[in-house]
């Protein structure tokens, strides 16, 4: 299985002024894969460290930060000799022991010759523990389930995937239907290793929706195992309301259908570190399409979206027939899939900050809003054919955007004011 990230970790590995990296993603997104494979190709041996569960790499570093005392206990752990510049240290699940995540800091101040990457599911929880955190001193890798263009490259796909990078929009209509069927298949799949593995091996969705029911069986027992007792059932809460939020015409986040009467003081800790956990992701509201963007963030209207499209169809409990055998899957729960599969592949955009927009009075609202550079880009996504753009044409007549955009099943289309991108063809936004 090919991952982009292995290309950012190459660039890494070849930085005259590399930190040790972070790799930050939810449980089952493949770090751990991604890391030890990175090893096995471009090093010449790997030290490989689990934390979890691991009495002696607590013990290990309760004492000061002393890199040879460290390494070499490192090494006995390992079991392997750490040679600077030839060998991988890799630190999984390195949030289990605080101070071992705090080392990183002096790894980087006293011994940068040796090469570390970090990884942890709960990094952004740890984080509100009172860790200490190596700020400035390590560089951050977010990873995220597999986006649709590394869903066909697992497939073998080279042909389509060939059409798509050379933005051959002729030949792509030409085979719309294969793509369409192969972007079906990736709604019911989504982008989670195992899920993908089990479709190239056997193509039997019912063992497919039998792991992603496993992957969220083991997110909610990490709910009791990470999180204060009292913070549990708010948790559980805000995720099991996640489709129904997703499946409303508006899609801004309604507090009342966690629970009638809830309010955001409420649920404000449990929905911040649902979100640090990485299976949950907000998408604000600005106010204003400005640059930058950021700064007319409204932090009381968002969006709140599941960290993987096939997880969001099984928590929906969608079925296979209806993904697969219907023709309006793109329009089905009110298009809450295909918002989703949109934010997941813009979220996959390095630099590429992804908001969304309503007006203050009036139903108009751009489904995303993106800043590409010093442009503004809104987004309209289009579960169907159904290709009336009301809200980017009163977007466009009081903002006058450079650009805007439409996802659509639609094929590719440039009207002068506005492109319509067919939603497998998203991999071509930003390049």
């Amino acid at each position: 299985m090919i991952r982009d990230a292995m290309n950012e970790l190459i660039s890494w590995k070849n930085s005259p002024n590399r930190k040790p990296l972070l790799l930050r993603g939810a449980r089952q997104v493949g770090k751990t894969w991604l890391m030890r494979e990175f090893g096995r190709i471009h090093y010449g041996r790997v030290a490989y460290i689990n934390f979890d569960s691991n009495e002696r790499m607590r013990n290990l570093f309760e004492g000061d930060y002393d890199i040879g005392r460290i390494v070499h206990g490192l090494e006995i752990e390992a079991g392997t000799a750490i040679d600077p510049g030839k060998t991988l240290v890799i630190f999984d699940e390195v949030q289990e022991v605080p101070k071992a995540l705090s080392s990183l800091k002096y790894f980087f101040e006293n011994a940068p010759q040796y090469q570390i990457l970090a990884a942890g599911s709960l990094l952004g929880v740890a984080l509100h523990q009172g860790t200490s955190f190596p700020v400035g001193k390590i560089d951050f890798l977010d990873l995220f389930p597999l986006s649709f263009i590394e869903f066909l490259t697992a497939l073998g796909e080279k042909d389509l995937l060939n059409l798509l990078e050379k933005k051959d929009w002729l030949l792509i209509k030409t085979f719309g239907d294969k793509y369409a069927d192969l972007l079906k298949h990736y709604y019911f799949v989504g982008g989670m290793p195992e899920a993908v593995a089990s479709f190239i091996k056997k193509r039997d969705f019912h063992e497919i929706r039998d792991i992603q029911q496993k992957i969220l069986f083991a997110y909610d027992q990490d709910f009791s195992k990470h999180v204060p007792p009292a913070l549990v059932p708010k948790i559980r809460m805000l995720w099991n309301s996640i489709p129904a939020q997703l499946g409303r015409e508006n899609r801004k986040f309604v507090y009342g259908l966690v629970r009638q009467g809830a309010r955001a003081r409420e649920y404000e800790l449990a929905l911040a570190w649902l979100c640090d956990y990485g299976v949950a992701a907000r998408v604000y509201r600005v106010t204003k399409p400005a640059l930058p963007l950021k700064a007319y963030e409204d932090m009381a209207a968002f969006k709140l979206f599941s960290v993987d499209v096939g997880l969001l169809g099984a928590q929906s409990g969608l079925d296979v027939k209806t993904i697969l055998e219907r023709n309006d899957i793109f329009e089905e729960f009110k298009g809450a899939l295909t918002e989703q599969y949109v934010f997941g592949e813009l979220r996959t955009k390095k630099d590429l900050p992804v908001f969304y927009w309503s007006a203050e009075r009036g139903s108009s609202e751009i489904d995303f809003v993106i800043q590409r550079g010093a442009q503004i880009i809104p987004v309209e996504v289009k579960a169907a054919e159904n290709l009336h753009a009301k809200s980017l044409k009163a977007f466009r007549q009081k903002y006058q955007p450079e650009l805007s955009i439409r996802a659509s099943m639609s094929g590719y289309r440039d009207e002068g004011w506005l492109v319509n991108i067919p939603l497998y063809g998203l991999s071509t936004i930003g390049s």
